[in-house]
């Protein structure tokens, strides 16, 4: 079956690949980005490109989650010019790397407004719809860091990716009635591929930079390096791309809750098997375990 489908953050990486691979399997996918007119115009011209080479249904839309009215007007734009919105993938997002102590709170808190805020400005922008139709489906994309190995200097970064991974296990049982389902995809640390490392940002604080770099010299470097000799041949970013469009074409009702695509194996998989397990068997002791799959009710349930 054919869905229409939103992924925010698809300019490049993991969000171009899957909108892509989403296309080719006969869906009708809005690739969001931001400064569809500018800066990335040519990324829109890409996409254009490829859609009319391959025969696939593959649109652009200009969406910044860091704005509540573009948010709004992107899943407008989809629902006026598609008709409907049938999945929504939360993609977007902005590494960036350094000593911990040299990031400012104003510069955490911007990792967060991306990473985390931006998730709940497009939910609060498509969820009515969904809840409309009681029917959907929400793709959280993760990090294996929230739960797995965590190398220093990125921080930032993993607490933004756990902020949101909370935020998708809650929503999962707040959706649950309204027959809108649920799946993280985790992806693990794939150093090439993508433009994580390439475009990441760092901190302010020059001096105190200076002070670590005397005690963990090339640090970050060596973390890159022993990350990609961890990976298997073949680790392809693709793989997170092939993950998505299997969770997507999975019958409703039966898409996992939790897909864990990592070569490296850095134990989160191990850890969210203990912990999904955990959230299964409390809601079922507190008489929720509705709550663990879609199910709409009438709306006077």
């Amino acid at each position: 079956m054919s869905n229409t489908v939103l992924i925010t953050g698809a300019g490049s990486g993991f969000g171009a690949l899957t909108a892509r691979a989403l296309a080719r399997a006969g869906h009708t996918v809005y690739a969001a980005m931001r400064n569809t007119e500018g800066r990335n115009a040519g990324r829109v011209a890409n996409a254009r490109a490829y859609a009319i080479e391959h025969g696939v249904d593959l649109r652009t839309v200009e969406l910044d989650v860091l704005s509540q009215e573009s948010a709004d007007a992107a899943v407008d734009a989809v629902l006026a010019e598609a008709g409907r919105l049938d999945v929504l993938v939360h993609n977007a997002g902005h590494m960036v790397t350094g000593p911990t102590e040299a990031f400012t709170p104003e510069e955490l808190a911007a990792v967060h407004d991306t990473n985390v805020l931006g998730t709940q400005r497009v939910n609060r922008a498509a969820l009515p719809h969904l809840r409309a139709q009681q029917k959907g489906l929400v793709v959280w994309v993760g990090s294996t860091s929230t739960r797995g190995g965590t190398p220093p200097y990125l921080a930032p970064y993993f607490a933004a990716k756990a902020a949101m991974e909370a935020l998708a296990v809650s929503y999962a049982a707040e959706l649950a009635r309204f027959g809108i389902e649920t799946s993280i995809v985790v992806p693990g640390a794939f150093t090439s591929g993508t433009n994580h490392f390439a475009t990441g940002g760092h901190p302010a604080e020059q001096a105190v930079i200076g002070d670590y770099e005397a005690r963990y010299a090339g640090l970050m470097d060596q973390v890159a390096r022993r990350l990609a000799d961890l990976a298997p041949a073949g680790a392809d970013v693709s793989l997170v791309a092939d993950a998505i469009v299997t969770v997507v074409d999975t019958p409703h009702g039966s898409r996992p809750f939790r897909v864990h695509v990592d070569p490296a194996n850095d134990g989160s998989e191990e850890v969210s098997v203990v912990a999904d397990r955990i959230r299964s068997d409390f809601l079922t002791r507190i008489g929720l375990a509705d709550l663990l799959a879609p199910h709409a009710r009438p709306r006077s349930a």
